[in-house]
């Protein structure tokens, strides 16, 4: 039987000849043949020119997701193992570590496919149609290729009704315990399948946290503390020691002593301090405790969520560096820069009412981390998630020491990244602060990008020193 074909449009916008892979219902002329919905149709042009196969689905705008630029027989078993094999090669070449996204949507050639491995655990997204009436020849393939222990579904998001197709969860493959352990950048961590955001944990910015690595030191000298040389053999030319810490230095040259000309015992005394916002599971947290950080505030609205950093923190033996804060963020940050303007406006005033007690905000950090979640999932919120992204940039640059850093990011797709650049400017302007911009990133290596399909180019990620103006 031939297949169907959907004749595209005479005067649509050439999206699908320079790569794009999906086709909206108002580019589709006609359909020729009989397809059910999920199925494979071929696109062809108004003159009956071959581009590509797709599955099409006519409950959803995108009405054909493309799966192949030639001709296929069908998307079965021996499909999907071809097509995750190259995942495989990918990952083996650019990723560092087991724990990693393995199968990324349209970037990876399969559309409405997500797999993210979890130690020995795969955990799938299924978000259209066509890939979800394929569910037993993509769980054949993935055993074939990847060989879990147990796969696990979390097709739990909203999208998947825009396709006609309810949502759902469950072990599909072996066994899957809630909770698994990961490593990533050499630090443990656990990951909730089950109840966790999206898949469970955000690989996307398995790089950007190691880029934190050169904020986290250096940090000393602002304190008042010096490296010096201690002499062998002669103790009374060396900084005077009230620990005895100095007898067990014997073979060192340098040690950090304190403008009294104590020695500093406290080994992370040229860290950061450290302030994670919208921390979830603690991640850049912990990356800030790795690089040497001397102390880092972990804060996030959902108590699940800080008691699995706390957990977290523990089995990296971080604890006694972090304080943890369920709270939402945006009260925060308010609530820290009234802090700092109140005390300004006591230590500036001639007559002050000493009876009126300073409250416990007010706090500034040589590092403010922002990672907060998408704000806008839809052109039509994009000026409240502007307001938004402006509210916590300006805030959280105004609770940085000087010459200190704001690590700021955004995964809303409809904030632009020119967008988003503007916004983080604005804020300064308003914050009477100068930014130098350090670092500029995406998401990781496990999430490739095709050229010219916008909508897989979602993450911005930035690194700034703050100054004051």
């Amino acid at each position: 039987m031939e297949r169907a074909k959907a004749i595209l449009q005479r005067d649509r916008k050439k999206r699908l000849e320079a790569g794009h892979p999906w086709v909206f219902a108002g580019e589709i002329n006609r359909v020729e043949g009989e397809a059910a919905p999920g199925d494979l149709v071929d696109l062809v042009t108004h003159q009956g020119k071959y581009l590509a196969t797709g599955y099409w689905n006519p409950k959803s705008q995108i009405t054909v997701r493309v799966t192949s630029y030639k001709p296929i027989e069908a998307m079965d078993e021996a499909y999907f193992r071809e097509r995750f094999m190259q995942c495989a090669q990918h990952r083996s070449r650019f990723v560092n570590g087991h724990d990693c996204r393995l199968v990324y949507g349209e970037a990876d050639f399969l559309p409405g496919l997500i797999v993210d491995r979890f130690g020995g655990v795969l955990v799938v997204q299924l978000l259209t149609l066509g890939m979800d009436i394929r569910r037993e020849a993509i769980v054949a393939a993935l055993v074939a290729v990847f060989a879990p222990q147990g796969i696990y579904e979390r097709s739990d998001v909203s999208v998947r009704e825009l396709e006609g197709i309810e949502q759902r969860t469950g072990v599909l493959y072996g066994e899957c315990p809630r909770i698994v352990d990961i490593l990533e950048n050499g630090l443990q961590m656990e990951v909730d399948i089950v109840e966790g955001q999206k898949t469970g944990y955000f690989f996307d910015q398995r790089e950007n946290r190691a880029s934190i690595a050169p904020l986290m030191l250096g940090w000393g000298a602002r304190s008042g503390i010096q490296l010096k040389p201690v002499e062998e053999g002669s103790p009374s030319s060396a900084p005077s020691d009230d620990t005895g810490t100095l007898a067990s230095l014997n073979e060192e040259k340098l040690v950090p002593v304190n403008a009294n000309g104590k020695v500093v015992t406290f080994p992370y005394w040229d860290g950061a301090t450290v302030l994670e916002c919208f921390a979830h599971t603690g991640s850049f947290t912990l990356h800030a405790c790795k690089y040497g950080a001397k102390k880092v505030t972990c804060l996030d609205v959902s108590e699940h969520a800080i008691e699995t950093a706390r957990r977290n923190v523990v089995r990296n033996g971080f604890e006694e560096r972090v304080e943890f804060v369920v709270a939402d963020a945006f009260e925060y940050l308010r609530r820290q820069v009234k802090g700092i303007e109140e005390r300004q406006e006591r230590g500036s005033a001639k007559a002050v009412d000493t009876s009126k007690k300073m409250g416990e905000a007010g706090r500034k950090w040589d590092v403010v981390i922002l990672d907060p979640p998408a704000f806008t999932k839809s052109k039509n919120a994009i000026e409240g998630a502007v307001r938004g992204y402006k509210d916590i940039n300006l805030h959280g640059m105004k609770l940085v020491n000087e010459g200190g850093y704001l690590v700021t990011a955004s995964c809303s797709y409809h904030m632009r990244p020119e967008l988003f650049l503007e916004t983080i400017q604005a804020a300064a302007i308003d914050a009477g602060k100068t930014l130098r911009l350090i670092d500029w990133r995406a998401a990781g290596k496990d999430h490739p990008q095709i050229v010219g399909v916008n909508e897989g180019h979602y993450l911005k990620f930035g690194i700034f020193e703050v100054r004051s103006r």
